[in-house]
């Protein structure tokens, strides 16, 4: 049964990863802890754009595809919703283009750190950036990535990327990194 729900979560991750999306796509609802009222509009989080024509076995800058600033696998953060550890849409190619070169480079390990806005308790915010780097870690071993290549980590509000205290600082924070040794 498992095995089962596995292969239909895979079969429906690639289904998403090869539609075009037509609209962007919100997390989970979940209740806001920030105290802002409903006529307040949150910062919308950097998005996965920028150059991706640069196939991942392509060389650029040293000949190496992660430092290439025209390839996908330059692109290293993940952000999400409050409150929220699911993938957006808008990130599951950076997401799967991650899983195609761990995929095609067996030897290579990375590590994912997972992080949280300053909102909510230490210990609440450890396990939602645990939440968050499992969460890219699960999609890319679905997506061929082993297990073994992939470590996760969660720093909390510990290393913030956005010192400020509003919603754009906040959604810079909400976020999980792809590090790879040497970067």
């Amino acid at each position: 049964m498992k095995r089962l729900l596995l292969a239909a979560m895979a079969l429906a991750i690639l289904a998403a990863c090869s539609s075009t999306p037509t609209k962007e796509q919100d997390g989970a609802a979940v209740e806001d802890r920030s105290g802002a009222t409903a006529a307040q509009q949150p910062a919308k989080p950097p998005a996965a754009t920028g150059p991706t024509a640069t196939p991942l076995g392509s060389t650029g800058v040293g000949g190496n595809p992660l430092k290439d600033p025209s390839n996908i696998l330059s692109k290293r953060s993940v952000f999400f919703e409050l409150d929220s550890n699911i993938v957006k849409d808008e990130f599951k190619p950076l997401v799967s283009a991650h899983a195609r070169y761990l995929q095609q480079n067996r030897a290579m390990k990375m590590t994912i750190q997972g992080n949280a806005d300053e909102r909510g308790s230490r210990e609440y915010n450890l396990a939602l950036g645990q939440r968050r780097a499992d969460a890219v870690k699960q999609m890319m071993q679905l997506l061929g990535a082993q297990s073994e290549q992939i470590e996760t980590v969660s720093f909390g509000e510990e290393k913030p990327r956005a010192a400020g205290h509003d919603e754009a600082s906040w959604a810079e924070n909400r976020r999980a990194d792809i590090v790879y040794p040497n970067d």
